[in-house]
């Protein structure tokens, strides 16, 4: 499984039109470029227009594709995109160059944002080097110590992302430092509890299984030393992680040593929203573009 099929398969959806806010950066105008080389979609540009428009004349880029509307500043551009996904001008949300706390005021008001109800989580699919198949990994950037109920919604948002990848049924591991319950360890009992919950039908269109403990998630040895028998031990797709420091640790511990590949979305608003940041590659920009593309889908 390799994330270029990602590429491949956001290629053939067309009429997608991404907003992006505060567009006047030179790292995601190059994301924009490359994505328009990919015809993955056409972009609505906010922000400074003279400055949007002198960074796409040094990059060499023409205007086809591209709509450039002006904001007074950050907190204009971040309405105006968000606006435009609410209006469905666009299909995707992205991040420009603007504090992330600015753009998700946007998204969460009442009026014009982008509220379903749910959670807002982060989801992000790594292709991990002589790995098999795609891993997810939920939340590592969003939610600091989610309780049980934010938990399931998390655990239902990334369900819908690996379901616009064609993962039909994907199987969701539910992560803590051991494989029983302990009463002293809440990462074990929640897993339980998801388990459940998915086992009576609360928790629909994937396979939970937990407490699980990385290695036996994700590895079918492991899982077999421990003498662990279940649909999810061993091939997990999803992992669900019990903090953000647990998800945040894992996530850059794939990029730094793994040297995984990475795209990632934040799922539960109206739209998918791309938050990249500085210390993204825009290989990965382009791959979290591509998720966004296809997840707009569903």
């Amino acid at each position: 499984m390799k994330l270029e099929n990602l590429l491949n398969k956001a290629a053939e959806i067309r009429g997608k039109v991404v907003a992006v806010a505060s567009a006047e950066d030179e790292e995601v105008i190059e994301a924009v470029s490359e994505a328009i080389k990919r015809n993955l979609a056409r972009f609505m540009l906010f922000g400074k227009k003279e400055a949007i428009v002198d960074l796409l004349i040094s990059k060499g880029i023409g205007k086809d594709s591209i709509e450039i509307i002006q904001a007074r500043n950050k907190e204009q551009a971040a309405e105006l995109a968000v606006r435009a996904v609410h209006h469905n001008e666009a299909s995707v949300l992205m991040k420009g160059n603007l504090p992330t706390a600015t753009l998700l005021k946007a998204v969460l008001n009442k009026e014009y944002g982008l509220r379903t109800g749910r959670i807002l989580s982060h989801v992000a699919i790594f292709e991990v080097p002589e790995f098999t198949k795609f891993v997810f990994i939920t939340d590592a950037a969003m939610n600091i110590a989610p309780d049980l109920k934010q938990k399931e919604q998390i655990v239902v948002n990334a369900v819908e992302i690996a379901k616009a990848i064609d993962i039909e049924i994907p199987k969701v591991a539910a992560l803590a430092a051991v494989e029983v319950v302990n009463p002293a360890m809440q990462a074990s009992i929640d897993a339980a509890s998801l388990t459940l919950m998915n086992m009576r039908g609360q928790i629909k269109d994937c396979v939970i299984d937990g407490p699980l403990a990385l290695d036996n998630a994700i590895s079918l040895d492991a899982a077999r030393h421990k003498g662990i028998k279940s649909e999810v031990a061993g091939q997990a797709d999803i992992l669900l992680v019990p903090t953000i420091e647990v998800g945040n640790a894992l996530y850059k511990s794939l990029v730094y040593f793994a040297k995984a590949r990475v795209g990632a979305v934040i799922a539960g608003a109206k739209a998918p929203i791309v938050l990249t940041s500085r210390t993204d590659s825009s290989e990965s920009k382009l791959y979290s573009l591509a998720l966004a593309i296809c997840s707009s889908e569903k």
